[in-house]
């Protein structure tokens, strides 16, 4: 199963590379609580004016800020419609990953030995399904009359 998702793949990996890094995540939730400049950022963080720069300049790359000039100054805010759209992004592998585990939980319930049964198929609680019904008592090489 693919994710479909209206972003290219070069934007897909600007949000990743731009979520990857405990700064730009910082310096996102910062620009989504409320608009800030580049230089009231850069001194909550313990390293270079450049450094932050950077950071905010990866995030912009990856649209999920926006920065104007106000005078001298650059602000940064978040886009909210970018956010929304990673977010949906990330909601369609939560699906995805959630599909296959389902899958998995399905395999595992089968009993040991019992027929193959098809993970997207569950017999309903308490119902006698041919898959999972035990036919070794009609077996005509059994020859014990355990269980009859």
């Amino acid at each position: 199963m693919v994710v479909r998702t209206d972003l290219s793949d070069e934007q897909i990996d600007r949000v990743f590379h731009a979520l990857a890094a405990a700064t730009r995540r910082d310096i996102l939730r910062r620009a989504i609580e409320d608009e800030h400049s580049v230089s009231a950022l850069a001194r909550e963080y313990d390293m270079s004016f450049a450094a932050v720069q950077k950071h905010v300049a990866v995030l912009e790359e990856a649209g999920l800020i926006v920065k104007r000039a106000e005078g001298r100054e650059r602000l940064v805010r978040a886009d909210p419609a970018m956010i929304a759209r990673a977010r949906a992004l990330l909601a369609r592998y939560e699906e995805l990953w959630r599909a296959r585990i389902d899958r998995l939980d399905a395999l595992l319930a089968v009993p040991q030995g019992a027929a193959s049964v098809d993970p997207t198929e569950r017999p309903a609680p308490g119902s006698t399904d041919a898959r999972t019904t035990d036919t070794r008592k009609n077996d005509p090489r059994r020859t014990d009359t355990q269980g009859e």
